[in-house]
């Protein structure tokens, strides 16, 4: 690869991130640099920009999780929505065709609709990095979120797996059997392969040599072959622990996609116009998700912030473009407007995310009107009826808290976890558990900590999640006792300047416990030495 690339790559990608915007935004500026200053795409860009593809569709197989998908609002939304908003779109580009617009003076009806579906994407890589920040990937709202975006990725890669010329071959049958049937010895393979880079190449064998390697060898796609090998890991215990393992290595792959995509063309006016127009119209597609989360019996405010976090155009628009360019159905100038709108549409969700909050107190009387009763379980408040006592994490320290608790006072104690299996556990265990996370922010919202709750224990792992505890505690009921607990003594302090009413370092309360320990044992040792020593 040239050091131009890297060079601008970095640099303009630096720059994207500096404003709060995803770096990809800055390596499609510099693609489309490089191709102002006389740069073409190398056949090492094109193949890593491959590779990016493959690897980026097999850490979404291993995300997959077939019990959110199976959610009315997920796959019935999601495709009511890519229908709609492909339906729109193409309509709306035969009608500027039909006025004689540049670029899309010409489109017959199956161009406009691919040009629409390429739309009709929410970008993955801004809505996970857009939940992270803000700890809401397991939030109900982050869970619906990422589950019509993975809807939206399987209808791509159909897309993608149709897009071919050539039939595929007559051994295509058993090489996908074998692939689908080898899924005990990828997780075999996991589990043995450490946690370092043996791991890392796995997931790119897994991905590439195996899943796309196969496919490819018999007429099929290459991206379904690496997505069905992530989707037969989905289920694996280390399957996210792969997928977060893949996450720099892929994202550092991506970088040669949206560089490729730069260095195809600097857009000219048409292609800006194009991706102006659609611009103004992101606001639509944002009210359809909108309108569509409420309709399915979700609180106003989740359908908002997931609205939110989907209001964007997706990086997989523009894979769609690519293949529109190469099977001549679209002019290669359309994969400079999506790209275009795609840079757009994150620089305005950026503030938006960031805005939501005070946003949504400032329009939620006028969204009213879209909810729909009863609300469904997953978002109805969170009555912890005859309560007096909360438990935060359900780990060891926590459940032998709540049953401390319970012997001492009776059934006043209810558990919560973020981890479902957690939950689970607990519950078969015959303790009151359910789940919520303490980092999100709606969990709170929903919880109704009633005057019943005197106190509330933090017995959460995570200190971030201790404090932020704290704070909403506070924020909702002050004058409820919090006992925290913390495993350095800097934590400690840190617990109680935040307004934990107690604190229990664990680290010290085991070291004490120890030294307790030892000293009865050297006791016991002085005792029985003492009673062997022969009498005078």
């Amino acid at each position: 690869m040239d050091s131009a690339f890297l060079l601008a790559a970095f640099v303009l990608g630096f720059m994207a991130q500096r404003v709060r915007l995803p770096p990809l935004v800055g390596y499609l500026a510099a693609g489309f640099a490089l191709h102002g200053f006389g740069y073409e795409a190398t056949a090492a860009i094109e193949e890593i920009s491959k590779l990016g593809v493959l690897v980026l569709l097999f850490a979404i197989g291993l995300k997959l999780k077939l019990s959110t998908l199976a959610l009315p609002v997920v796959w019935a939304g999601a495709s009511l929505h890519m229908a709609a908003t492909t339906a729109t779109f193409g309509s709306l580009f035969l009608v500027l065709g039909w006025v004689g617009v540049p670029l899309v003076a010409g489109l017959g009806v199956t161009e406009a609709a691919l040009a629409g579906f390429a739309f009709s994407f929410s970008s993955t890589v801004f809505a996970v990095k857009a939940l992270g920040e803000r700890n809401e990937s397991t939030s109900l709202q982050g869970r619906i979120a990422i589950g019509i975006l993975v809807v939206q990725d399987i209808f791509a890669v159909i897309f993608l797996t149709f897009a071919v010329d050539a039939s595929p071959s007559l051994w295509a049958i058993p090489v996908v059997l074998g692939v689908i049937g080898a899924q005990p010895l990828y997780g075999w393979l996991l589990d043995r392969s450490g946690r370092g880079e043996l791991q890392l190449l796995l997931g790119l064998t897994l991905a590439i040599a195996v899943g796309a390697e196969a496919f490819d060898q018999v007429g099929l796609k290459p991206d379904l072959g690496a997505l069905i090998v992530g989707v037969g890991l989905a289920k694996h215990p280390r399957a996210g622990e792969l997928a977060d393992t893949l996450l720099g290595f892929k994202d550092i792959l991506l970088i040669g996609f949206f560089l490729s995509i730069g260095l195809g063309g600097t857009p000219d006016g048409a292609a800006l116009a194009i991706a102006a127009i659609v611009v103004l119209l992101l606001p639509f597609k944002t009210i359809g998700f909108l309108w569509l989360v409420s309709l399915f019996r979700f609180r106003v405010r989740t359908a908002w912030h997931t609205s939110s976090t989907l209001a964007t155009f997706s990086e997989f628009g523009l894979i769609v473009a690519v293949v529109g360019v190469e099977r001549e159905l679209l002019d290669q100038r359309w994969t400079s407007a999506i790209a275009v709108a795609v840079s757009a549409s994150f620089a305005l969700a950026s503030p938006l995310n960031s805005m939501r909050f005070e946003l949504y107190r400032q329009i939620s009387g006028r969204l009213t009107p879209l909810q729909r009763l009863p609300i469904q379980a997953d978002d109805a408040l969170i009555e912890p009826t005859g309560a007096r006592v909360l438990v935060f994490g359900m780990g060891r320290v926590g459940a032998a808290t709540y049953d401390g608790l319970v012997a001492e006072q009776g059934p006043i104690v209810i558990g919560v976890d973020r981890r479902d299996v957690t939950v689970e556990q607990n519950v078969d265990a015959g303790r009151n558990a359910m789940r919520g996370d303490a980092l999100d922010s709606e969990f709170w919202q929903r919880l109704q900590l009633h005057a019943e709750i005197d106190i509330v224990v933090l017995a959460m792992s995570d200190h971030e999640a201790n404090l932020e505890a704290i704070r909403q505690v506070r924020s909702f009921r002050p004058d409820v006792a919090i006992l925290a607990t913390a495993l350095f003594a800097d934590e400690s302090v840190e617990l109680g300047r935040a307004g934990a009413d107690e604190v229990r370092n664990l680290y010290d309360e085991v070291g004490q416990g120890l030294t307790d320990d030892a000293l009865g044992l050297l006791q016991r040792m002085d005792d029985r030495r003492g009673g062997s020593e022969p009498s005078q």
